[in-house]
Order: C-alpha cells, then sequence, then structure tokens
C-alpha cells in the first residue's frame, strides 16, 4: 500500500475554489528520478491556465486529463529518495527544480503536494545563502528569462514558430523590459544588467523603488504614457505581460533589432517587422537542471534576486490563486509547506 500524504488537488476544471487540499497517495520514484520532500512550490501562469482547462487556448489545445491532478511545477526542497541510477544527488540535499515542465503542463507536475518526483536531469542544487521560499520563486521565472536573454540551452522544436529562438548580444545594447515587476520581468530586468545592457523597466508606478534598485536604468508608468511613445530605438524589447497589441513595440524598436515575446498568442505584426528587419522571436521554456545550477550561482553571489509577492501555506492554495487573479503582482506567489 502506498504511503499517504497531503496535496492540492483539482477534480474539475474551474476557478480557484476548485482547488482541494487533501489526502493522496505519495508518488513512486523511477530509476531516473528522486523523490523530493515539499518545502515550498510558486505560482506560475501554466497553473491557473491548467486550473481553467486552458480555455483561452484554441479548442484542440484543450487537454483532456485524468481527474483529479495535482499543479505546480516550480519547487524546493529536500531529496528524501534516490533512484537506482542516480549518482549525482543524495538523500538530504537541499534542491530546487521546475518540474516536468512542458512535458506534464496538460496533466499537472504535482508541486502542490508534501512530496513530489523529480528526474534528476531537471534538478539543480538550492543556492547557498537564499530559503526555500525564495529558492522554490526562481525556477520558471528564471529559466524563462535565462532561455530568452542568455542561452536556450536545447533544440526542441519551437511549437510558436518554424525557428529556434536564438538571444541577441545584450552589453552595450538598450533593452526595454514590458512587465517589468512580474515574475520573468523582474529576473529579466536583473539578467540583461548583469549582461551589460541598459535597461528600461515598464511597470506601475508603486514598483520604481524595487525596480530601481534591481537595476533599472529608467522606469516607465505605463499608466501615464504609453512606452512605445516614451523611447525610441531601443535595441530590445523583451514583452513579459503577453496578450493582443504587441505589435505596437515595433514602432520603438531601431531597424534590426528584437521583440522577443514570452506570450505570443495574438501578435500580428509580422509584415511591420519583416518591413523593419526586427527579429521577432518567442521560446517555449524547458526543465534544465543544468541551467538552474549555473543560474543559481547568480542567486547564490545576490547578483540577482527573487522577489516575493506573497507567501500563503499550501492548504491555502485556493487563496494564493484568488491573489494571482488579482493583478498587479510584484514578483512571485510562493506557497510554503515546512
Amino acid at each position: 500500500m502506498n504511503e499517504m500524504m497531503k496535496a492540492v488537488q483539482l477534480h474539475a476544471f474551474g476557478g480557484p475554489e476548485n482547488l482541494k487540499y487533501e489526502d493522496t497517495s505519495r508518488p513512486t520514484i523511477g530509476c531516473d528520478e528522486v523523490l523530493v520532500r515539499v518545502h515550498a512550490a510558486s505560482l506560475n501562469p501554466p497553473d491557473w491556465y491548467l486550473r481553467e482547462g486552458f480555455r483561452a487556448l484554441p479548442p484542440e489545445w484543450w487537454p483532456d486529463p485524468r481527474f483529479p491532478l495535482i499543479l505546480g511545477t516550480d519547487v524546493s526542497g529536500v531529496i528524501a529518495a534516490v533512484g537506482e541510477n542516480v549518482s549525482a544527488f543524495s538523500i538530504g540535499d537541499e534542491v530546487y527544480s521546475m518540474v516536468r515542465f512542458p512535458d506534464e503542463v496538460m496533466v499537472g507536475s504535482g508541486a502542490y503536494a508534501d512530496y513530489v518526483s523529480v528526474p534528476a536531469s531537471e534538478l539543480a542544487l538550492k543556492p547557498l545563502g537564499i530559503e526555500h521560499i525564495h529558492a522554490a520563486g526562481a525556477p520558471m521565472s528564471l529559466l524563462t528569462a535565462w532561455q530568452f536573454l542568455v542561452e536556450v540551452g536545447h533544440d526542441a522544436p519551437n511549437p510558436f514558430q518554424p525557428f529556434l529562438h536564438k538571444p541577441v548580444p545584450l552589453k552595450g545594447r538598450t533593452v526595454l523590459v514590458n512587465g517589468a515587476a512580474g515574475g520573468v520581468g523582474h529576473l529579466a530586468v536583473q539578467i540583461a544588467k548583469w549582461k551589460g545592457a541598459r535597461v528600461i523597466a515598464v511597470a506601475s508606478s508603486r514598483n520604481e523603488a524595487l525596480l530601481r534598485a534591481l537595476g533599472a536604468d529608467e522606469f516607465i508608468v505605463y499608466t501615464k504614457i504609453a512606452a512605445e511613445s516614451a523611447v525610441k530605438n531601443v535595441d530590445l524589447v523583451i514583452d513579459a505581460v503577453g496578450g493582443t497589441h504587441a505589435e505596437r513595440f515595433l514602432g520603438c524598436i531601431r531597424q534590426g533589432g528584437a521583440l522577443f515575446l514570452v506570450n505570443p498568442l495574438g501578435f500580428s505584426g509580422q509584415i511591420e517587422a519583416a518591413q523593419k528587419r526586427i527579429t521577432v522571436s518567442t521560446t517555449q521554456v524547458r526543465s534544465s537542471g543544468a541551467q538552474l545550477s549555473e543560474a543559481g550561482r547568480l542567486l547564490e553571489k545576490g547578483i540577482i534576486k527573487v522577489v516575493i509577492d506573497s507567501i500563503y501555506p499550501l492548504a491555502m492554495a485556493s487563496v494564493a490563486h484568488k491573489r494571482a487573479s488579482s493583478g498587479s503582482l510584484q514578483g512571485k506567489i510562493v506557497l510554503t509547506n515546512f
């Protein structure tokens, strides 16, 4: 008989109230996996997209999972067991990971739980000097910013475009980050600055002090002036907000520059971009223990920091999802499970 654990399970698509904290079986591990005792897990947009049944996507992309399922990809915790082929990690190691993304995006990766099984290749030692809460807030947002701006790290086909995404040189360039206070945005600001860029951050006024402290050279309050009207001839715009009308940024990018779309759905500026020789590109973030290890050194040294919007006990995941739906997040929402 399987040992039991507590987890937040989804029995039907819908609102935050559908998330139930209850007993379920503890996962088993394969030969190349480890079992992680979860100390903290963070929320990411795919969590609430899946909770809703990905209804914002075309119907042919809607999932058909077997309920109940457990949401969540980002975890930080301690290894409780290791598979027989795993030699790089040991019981008791403190680790963090983005679990099985995007491979299990439609069925739930299992992070909102006491325990989660993780392929060893997707695991990295937790950066020294930061708590599990901050480590759990990092993986998806950090890997997204890293794979857009530093190194893709894989050659998997891009589901959104016929060519692989390629980062562009940032040293000495001007980078505008739209949605700079969010999970991906605040890390993109810091990584672009670390790579030697001049960074323009776009967010609401309450985020100015934070983003300047994180390295932003210029700040635009989007409620007062449209960012695309306030600047011109930037080398790169990374739009971490998504949605329609991202093509408006084409007017402030220099000829031969680039527009990176974290969420490319709804973009309709392909003709204008081609006329201005602007590269419009996106990529699907993928789990990578090796990249988490490399980027984790920046967290370890304090070169980049994970900002925490709010913290909730795992049992209050439904309340955390309500917070996510209210918008205006400053960094990441984290669930604790100490």
